[in-house]
């Protein structure tokens, strides 16, 4: 079995043990993979060191969200993490994938800014950039608070259009100020940010319209 299999396996099976929904379930995990793999392909010219953490950087991509605080005790995920990886990588890589995903969520940059991980500094940008470009997908962030409102009975049949009103709340407050916020440092990242936006605006729109549809 390929480590890949093995990364996505591992992925699916914590999603079950740990209700992780869909927003931060396996099809993320892929999208984030493949913003990874084409900034790291961007950017490795300019950061020679990438090469040497390619592994790194592509497990840390497909696994980052395996021990979110909103779904599990953090410790007890990297631990998980890191008894998984065990016969897999390197002790030393193993190290340097739980530094990256246990620091690199939009909510502890925003506090304690970026960590200092020294030779795997650019790995940890290619991971927390693949992530953040991810976050670009309206409909994912409508999913995650469609899941959080779910279970209120009290106003369930609002769900959808609570859900769209957070979403876009959290769109104009942070999504599109990645870049005025400083949170991308790649050419890369930097050049997709303004074609992400619009079509997050696009989706936005749509939704506006649908949700005014008196036949549904």
């Amino acid at each position: 079995m390929s480590l890949l299999t093995k990364l996505f396996n591992y992925v699916l099976l914590t999603t079950r043990q740990y209700g992780i929904d869909e927003s931060h379930g396996m099809s993320h995990s892929m999208n984030v993979l493949h913003f990874a793999h084409n900034i790291y392909e961007a950017e490795k010219k300019n950061y020679p060191i990438l090469e040497r953490h390619e592994k790194i950087i592509y497990v840390s991509a497909i696994i980052h969200d395996m021990c979110d605080k909103k779904y599990m005790d953090e410790d007890a995920g990297l631990q998980n993490i890191g008894c998984f990886l065990r016969d897999k990588i390197t002790l030393d890589e193993i190290d340097a994938v739980k530094r990256i995903v246990n620091t690199m969520s939009y909510s502890k940059v925003k506090k304690y800014g970026f960590p200092d991980l020294q030779e795997y500094q650019m790995a940890y940008h290619v991971v927390r950039e693949a992530d953040l470009l991810s976050a670009y997908d309206f409909d994912r962030c409508m999913l995650y608070n469609i899941h959080c409102k779910v279970h209120n009975t009290e106003n369930e049949n609002a769900i959808i259009l609570n859900a769209f009103s957070d979403a876009h709340d959290l769109f104009h407050k942070r999504v599109f100020k990645h870049n005025d916020d400083s949170l991308l440092i790649t050419d890369y990242s930097k050049g997709m940010h303004n074609k992400l936006c619009l079509d997050a605006q696009f989706r936005i729109d749509t939704w506006k319209k649908i949700l005014q549809r008196p036949t549904i």
